[in-house]
């Protein structure tokens, strides 16, 4: 009697093992899919008023003339250089001068790591800058953030200097 019942739990668990086989292979989602982050000013990718990512323009600010977009990161790092905390101060004089302008920051990070690891330091780096912005004055309903980690490289190669150009936050302004 013992031996039937093995064999039929043996038999039970191959035939779930074959099912489980072949179950169709379902993608990830787009980073512009998915919302990363908690309600707690976590980076997600909805957009001003509710809308979903895209519903909003994004516009270069005229106002800010040559003001850069841009920061950039050392590596596997979220703190903001010393070279860019002037770009961020000067975002946050933007912003503070127009009480009505809203701005994004899109984290990105160069394709070493994971993918999860890779939003999670993509979202570290819009959360530094969210903070340096808040620390100086600008209201955090002005500010969201959404990271993409890897998933949107401004360079293709594998060097050190094309790393360098992923690892970033870009500003933009919406409207």
């Amino acid at each position: 009697m013992m031996s039937y019942f093995k064999l039929f739990a043996l038999a039970a668990l191959a035939l779930l093992l074959a099912g489980c086989s072949s179950s169709p292979n379902v993608p990830d989602p787009e980073p512009t899919d998915t919302t990363y982050g908690d309600e707690m000013g976590g980076a997600s990718t909805d957009g001003m008023d509710g809308e979903s990512y895209g519903g909003g323009e994004y516009l270069d600010d005229p106002s800010a003339g040559e003001l850069a977009t841009v920061i950039h990161f050392d590596f596997d790092s979220s703190e903001v250089r010393a070279e860019d905390q002037d770009i961020v101060s000067r975002h946050a004089m933007q912003l503070g001068d127009n009480p009505n302008s809203r701005v994004r920051l899109e984290g990105h990070a160069d394709e070493r790591g994971s993918r999860e690891y890779n939003i999670g330091l993509g979202e570290r780096r819009a959360q530094a800058v969210r903070q340096m912005l808040m620390i100086q004055g600008v209201s955090a309903a002005q500010i969201s953030t959404v990271s993409f980690g890897e998933e949107r490289p401004v360079a293709f190669g594998s060097s050190e200097e094309d790393y360098a150009q992923n690892r970033r936050v870009e500003f933009k302004y919406t409207n």
